[in-house]
């Protein structure tokens, strides 16, 4: 990882100073700047447009994974966009444009789904995903019918043994998952 960091620095220096030995020191200087504030809006912009898509794909009922995805994608390309130098600047475009991330999100997703584990006994089996089962656990609950006059079942006992009338907890927890 470290390897990775001096080689991000060396090239991120040989960029600026390519730039710079070509349109000069200020024209540079200018031109990071220019490309941090265009770059901060189009992740403002296509931030944007993530979250009102996850939230549309959301209340359909559809799993919004390319979208959270799409969002981390933007997340990420706003925040190399800031960083100051050329190369992280044209790697945040790439997660920023619509078309570029679209492949990086099929790359990114691929390469997930290849690292994904398989369920397993602990699952019941199934995989991970959309396909996945799921468990519906009652927790501590009890059936009383409404309007019904239930007498001792209203009555429930307090931890501390004392008994409480017409205690009312609210409706069953239950846990999906």
């Amino acid at each position: 990882m470290a390897v990775l960091l001096l080689l991000y620095v060396i090239a991120e220096v040989a960029a600026v100073w390519t730039v710079a030995s070509l349109i000069g020191f200020l024209p540079t200087i200018g031109l990071l700047i220019a490309g941090a504030f265009v770059g901060s809006w189009l992740a403002r912009r296509e931030g944007g447009k993530a979250m009102r898509a996850f939230s549309a794909t959301a209340r359909s009922g559809k799993s919004p994974h390319e979208e959270i995805t799409d969002g981390m994608l933007v997340g990420v390309g706003g925040l190399l966009i800031l960083l100051p130098g050329f190369v992280s600047d044209i790697l945040g475009l790439l997660f920023l444009v619509p078309p570029t991330r679209k492949v990086v999100r099929r790359a990114w997703l691929r390469r997930a789904q290849k690292r994904a584990p398989v369920g397993g006994a602990a699952y019941g089996g199934a995989p991970f995903g959309p396909g996945m089962r799921s468990q519906v656990i009652v927790v501590d609950s009890e059936v009383v019918s409404e309007g019904a006059d239930t007498g001792d079942a209203a009555r429930r006992r307090d931890p501390s043994g004392d008994d409480r009338e017409d205690r009312d907890d609210g409706p069953p927890r239950i846990i999906e998952g």
